[in-house]
């Protein structure tokens, strides 16, 4: 799923002046946001406090939902810019669309990573028919200046590269994990990684001194680094660890998110992720005026229209702690 608030803000996001140097526990409480006829999300970033973790801009966590009377995911074609979307599941099937002509169903614990560059566009969906549960997260990474004029591109990945120890199974989704690395494409120094613990689990997880990091709960109950975690909410760890405690009281589901912090300081608003308003307010009218962004061909109904942009840019806010 994508940004489909119709009454989205602007933020101001990246930079030193939010990243928290040493190792904290700050647990971010999830906004509730409507996607849609029948799904609602639970939004971990974007947060008050809290703009990103490393390249990692956005994060929505959703279901597990009953979709079996349901449509269930019905995102129309929408545009993006300067970022690569990273679906996820745990449960169901999302069907991918996107104006390169890339086609694909994403199945649980399959990677599928699509970056924007200057312009692409893409719809989600639940086939007909599809699993009665569907379960899963949606996470943006935001591309640094250097690489925001890449060819946009869709990769698909069924295999991915794992970690074990007992009771813990590690799926790398992004970036290198204890010397596992995902084939998925980066452009900043980054980790993404899936965490299946089994109940009674206690165990610790490498980690690099210079990312910050952040873990979002799945399902289950967990303890990370002796803070309870519960299904949609999310846990920042700041800087400087070298290994994160973890324990579960349960069979547990959680996401590590990390990278170095993110220096360049960016704009983001609705689908897209700029420098500057007047960027933001280009793609926005490239986009009502039908240039730019491709077409998305297949997708049973019209393309989603952008909301009103605020006229008045957002000065920045920053936090050195």
């Amino acid at each position: 799923m994508s940004n489909l608030d119709r009454q989205a803000a602007l933020s101001v996001c990246g930079g030193r002046g939010f990243v928290v140097a040493e190792p904290v526990r700050e647990l971010l409480s999830p906004r509730r946001v409507q996607l849609g006829e029948s799904t609602v999300v639970r939004r971990l970033l974007p947060n008050l406090g809290r703009r990103m973790v490393g390249a990692w801009a956005f994060v929505d966590h959703y279901g597990p939902d009953d979709i079996a009377d349901e449509p269930g995911m019905q995102v129309p074609p929408h545009p993006h810019m300067g970022l690569q979307t990273v679906s996820w599941l745990h449960e169901g099937e999302v069907l991918h669309r996107d104006s390169t002509g890339s086609l694909a169903t994403i199945r649980p614990r399959e990677l599928g990573l699509m970056t924007s560059g200057q312009a692409i566009s893409h719809s989600e969906e639940s086939p007909k028919p599809h699993a009665r549960f569907l379960h899963g997260a949606q996470l943006w990474v935001a591309l640094p200046d250097a690489h925001r004029g890449v060819e946009p591109h869709f990769q698909h990945h069924a295999g991915l590269p794992t970690v074990a120890a007992p009771g813990l199974t590690a799926t790398v989704i992004l970036g290198e994990l204890d010397g596992a690395a995902s084939p998925g494409t980066t452009y900043s120094p980054i980790v993404g990684a899936d965490l299946a613990l089994a109940r009674g689990t206690e165990t610790s997880l490498p980690l690099d001194r210079d990312f910050e990091y952040a873990v979002l709960a799945m399902s289950g109950e967990a303890r990370v680094d002796g803070v309870p975690v519960l299904p949609g909410s999310m846990l920042y760890l700041g800087c400087g660890r070298t290994e994160l405690p973890l324990r579960a009281e349960s069979d547990a589901g959680l996401m590590l998110l990390g990278g170095e912090p993110f220096e360049e300081e960016i704009v983001m608003w609705w689908n897209f992720v700029g420098r500057s308003h007047q960027e933001i307010d280009e793609a926005r009218k490239a986009w009502m005026e039908g240039a730019r962004f491709g077409e998305v061909k297949g997708y049973d109904g019209a393309p989603l229209p952008a909301p009103e942009l605020p006229p008045v840019p957002l000065k920045p806010r920053g936090r050195v702690r």
